[in-house]
């Protein structure tokens, strides 16, 4: 395992040096020792952000190219290898074993040597013990964390027909300890997932980080506190770090990996844990009336703009936790299409656009739904022209045109010409500029959790629980939530479409395609598709469009050579299973 030769230097520190002596003087190795950490605060809390900055959510995600929803125009891309067949336990772009292992190792370290140990505030002691309490709240809750993507992407049956996890490491490993431990089973790994999401919560008791003022706000356990020593440590200044909310929402989402199809066999409990979690979450928002009404919006201009690091809110009624901002133009490069100075690189899918129904809330293929195939983006789902340009769409206020006649932007003119018909508009800030002699930047923000994600874990595992119209102890039902979802989206009310649907099956499939739409180009597909052992194998397609626009033909751009058999669940790397004959493989892999 590389965790192996993980040597315990997490930072580089500039060295100032004044001489000719001290440059060469061997104490400056320019690397930090064990004793150093112990007797520096900030050395050791770098071994907590040093695990921050290793969260996979931490940047935008392109698995949606290895899916029926999108394709990319760089055909090196590693996705596009991994999708069109290359995929395996020597080839796996989507591995996190080596991350998620070397950050638990490091959070173990952490919590041995250090958390406890280390002076935090040597002048004041209630300061000390809450840096304790907050840190190793947070050094649990990553761990739970680091272990559910574990889980996720190499959770699955064994050569042995047993359905498997990961392997659980509670101490940190030197590098001549044995490394040679078995997968837990998944239930063992999931119930681990829980204990450390717990033990969190024992010392993250209160569910947001903001000021208080006043001793009456205090959370369980910090009771007769010192307000403004409280303010310091679990006060607005900690936003953004892992907090009680977080590891609720998080609990949510590995429940709902539990319950789902492929590593379940349809355990209604379990459907009906998932639920339970993410309810009381959802209640302390209002519930459906919490939902907010311009949430799928929360990467635009207006909605960036106006976060406001100073207040005592939450940025955003609809993240729950988000990355840092930064400023640039990185996403608009990558993704603009070629006559707006971008490279046009995902390229959404026919497959996609046909998901997003009528405005009048029907799939275009129902009897009801006055799709019109020779003039097939009129009359549609508002959130298709939010998310996808389409041929005669606007892009930064320029109309692109993506048919025959549209120049760079017509379907594979150039090398970064669309390949299916489409581009990408979800995450973009339009009002980022490209030109050369008026380049600009813009603030960005990249989304840990959103609540958009937790309403549609709770519509998915109520449904299954209970129904369409089963509430449960919150008052809300699968059906409540998606109805709320596709009327902000913009569906006409009432939505008779969804009235229509009375059977668990017929909800199941109308929530998939809503998950599908509204967390589209966030990262869930490849999973979604994984854990409800749905067919992978679909081919991504595309569509031509002829100059008078008279013709729109379907095509297809790529095929998904997965194999169904085995391919739900992800390999374990072939070089661990050769070094530790302990480790068990995923069936056909």
């Amino acid at each position: 395992m590389r965790i192996r030769k993980i040597y315990f230097i997490l930072l580089v520190i500039p060295l100032v040096l004044g001489s000719c002596e001290e440059l060469l003087d061997p104490e400056n190795d320019n690397h930090i020792t064990i004793d150093q950490i112990s007797g520096n605060p900030s050395y050791a809390q770098g071994l907590l952000l040093n695990v921050y900055a290793m969260l996979p959510t931490n940047n935008f995600n392109y698995s949606d190219v290895a899916t029926d929803n999108a394709v990319i125009n760089n055909k090196l891309s590693p996705y596009v290898r991994m999708a069109t067949g290359q995929w395996s336990a020597l080839y796996n772009p989507v591995s996190q074993w080596n991350n998620c292992n070397s950050a638990i190792l490091y959070l173990n370290k952490f919590l041995e040597d250090f958390v406890d140990s280390v002076a935090w505030k040597w002048s004041n002691d209630e300061l000390n013990s809450m840096y304790i309490r907050r840190f190793k709240g947070e050094a649990y809750a990553l761990r739970g964390l680091f272990e559910y993507y574990l889980l996720a992407t190499a959770g699955g049956v064994g050569a042995d027909n047993q359905m498997l996890g990961f392997s659980i490491y509670n101490k940190f490993l030197n590098a001549d300890d044995d490394f040679n431990i078995p997968r837990a089973t998944f239930t063992q790994s999931v119930d681990h997932i829980y204990a450390d999401f717990n033990k969190a919560l024992e010392y993250l008791t209160m569910d947001d980080y903001v000021d208080i003022t006043s001793a009456s706000q205090l959370p369980p356990g910090l009771e007769g506190s010192d307000v403004t020593n409280y303010n310091m440590i679990f006060g607005l200044q900690a936003n953004q770090r892992i907090s009680g909310r977080i590891v609720k929402a998080l609990k949510a989402r590995v429940a709902l990996l539990a319950a789902s199809p492929a590593f379940s066999n349809n355990d209604a409990s379990l459907w009906e844990q998932t639920a339970n979690f993410a309810g009381p979450l959802l209640s302390s928002i209002g519930g459906i009336s919490g939902l907010d009404p311009t949430g799928n919006k929360f990467y635009d201009q207006t909605r960036v703009e106006a976060i406001n690091l100073a207040s005592n809110k939450k940025d955003q009624k609809e993240i729950i936790w988000r990355q840092a901002i930064e400023t640039n133009n990185t996403y608009e490069t990558a993704n603009f299409p070629p006559s707006l100075f971008g490279n046009g690189n995902i390229n959404p899918t026919q497959n996609l656009v046909d998901a997003f129904p009528m405005a009048n809330g029907y799939p275009i293929a129902h009897a009801s739904s006055q799709y019109n195939a020779s003039n097939p983006y009129t009359g549609r789902d508002p959130r298709l022209a939010l998310y996808i340009a389409y041929n005669g769409n606007t892009v930064s206020g320029k109309v692109i045109t993506t048919g025959v006649g549209g120049a760079s932007d017509a379907k594979d003119s150039i090398e970064t010409s669309t390949r299916t018909g489409y581009y990408l508009k979800k995450m973009l800030r339009e009002d980022v500029s490209l030109n050369p002699v008026s380049k600009t930047t813009k603030k960005h923000i990249d989304v840990h959790i959103r609540y958009t994600e937790l309403f549609l874990i709770y519509a998915e595992s109520a449904n299954e629980a209970w129904g369409p119209d089963g509430k449960g102890a919150f008052g809300f039902s699968a059906r409540d939530v998606i109805a709320a979802i596709r009327k902000r989206g913009g569906i006409t009310q009432p939505d008779n479409y969804l009235a229509s649907i009375s059977s668990k099956e017929d909800m199941r499939t109308l929530i998939r395609n809503e998950r599908r739409i509204e967390l589209c180009f966030e990262g869930f597909r490849f999973w979604d598709l994984r854990r409800w052992k749905a067919d992978l194998t679909e081919t991504a397609k595309g569509i031509n469009i002829n100059k008078s626009k008279t013709s729109y033909t379907a095509v297809d751009v790529e095929p998904r050579l997965y194999n169904n058999d085995y391919m739900h669940y992800g390999p374990l790397p072939e070089q661990e299973i050769i070094k530790y004959d302990a480790l068990i493989q995923n069936k056909g892999w």
